[in-house]
């Protein structure tokens, strides 16, 4: 089952996902008798999900995915968490103590940086470093503190495409991540949210990242240093995880900055693509935007 937050006329809206027909929220409601929230927040909060996953069998998918209007799936989330270091495949270039962290190296996005999985990328243009990260992210579904190994796969929603924007120069320049990854429309993720149970291994899939139509990127999660349910149970241990939170992996090897200067950075108008196995993709035209302060 898939969640997919759309637009609806001068309203917004969810639909259910199943290969590529859909269900509304309000045609969900009429064929089973039962009242829903009116977000996908919401909808996470409580076990809703789980009932119309249960019972999906009596209903009539009707519409084309092409009828409509896809929207960041999230947002409002509690938490934003992004990881660092945690691809094997980037050994060969990390600066934390040349070796892979044995606990989560994170920072926070604010939800201004949530963007849709269609939508452009704005960057100002003084910015000169742009560069994309494709990763794959889990959206919490329960409340959790201090969780095991065993039981982080239950406290799982989903599971969704992210990439995560990154200027190069700011970073370098202020000696840490947190500026340069917070700019908003620096987080565009979706298509929608993938329920746990559609995936038979979130720690082995294929993650694909594209730029103009050329591979950049092509890894598996398998080559995570910290596996899904690691990262649940460590990030649990510093923070209450709650439903909504959304937490991305960290990405692979294949970005700009892992090219040593043999890829140039984004420009306008290119056209960056992530697919992650069994997720979908998100396609974010880059689009570079005058600031005030600029002369």
């Amino acid at each position: 089952m898939r969640l997919a937050r759309i637009a609806d006329s001068s309203t917004e809206s969810y639909i259910l996902v199943k290969g590529n027909e859909a269900i509304t929220r309000l045609e969900i409601t009429s064929q089973l008798g039962i009242s829903l929230p009116d977000t996908v927040e919401r909808l996470l909060e409580r076990d809703f999900a789980e009932n119309i996953e249960r019972l999906e069998p009596k209903l009539q998918f009707k519409h084309k995915l092409n009828k409509f209007q896809f929207l960041c799936p999230i947002t409002n989330p509690p938490k934003i968490i992004f990881l660092n270091f945690n691809y094997k495949d980037q050994s060969g270039w990390i600066r934390f103590g040349k070796t892979t962290p044995r606990e989560p190296v994170f920072y926070l996005k604010p939800r201004t940086c949530l963007n849709g999985p269609f939508d452009d990328i704005i960057c100002p243009d003084f910015v000169s470093q742009l560069d994309f990260e494709g990763e794959l992210a889990v959206v919490i579904g329960k409340k959790c503190k201090n969780i095991s190994e065993a039981d982080a796969p239950f406290a799982i929603s989903g599971y969704m495409v992210m990439n995560d924007v990154s200027a190069r120069d700011i970073q370098y320049t202020d000696v840490q991540v947190s500026r340069s990854k917070c700019f908003d429309t620096f987080a565009p993720c979706g298509p929608w949210i993938t329920r746990r149970g559609e995936l038979k291994d979130p720690n082995d899939l294929r993650v694909i990242t594209k730029v103009n139509g050329e591979v950049r990127q092509d890894s598996r999660t398998s080559n995570m240093v910290l596996r899904i349910e690691e990262i649940i149970s460590k990030l649990s241990k510093v923070m209450t995880l709650e439903p909504g939170d959304i937490i991305s992996t960290g990405t692979p090897m294949g970005t700009i900055l892992s090219s040593h200067g043999s890829k140039p950075w984004l420009r306008n108008g290119d056209i960056i693509e992530v697919e992650v196995e069994g997720l979908g993709s998100i396609r974010n035209k880059v689009r570079f935007e005058s600031h005030p302060d600029a002369v």
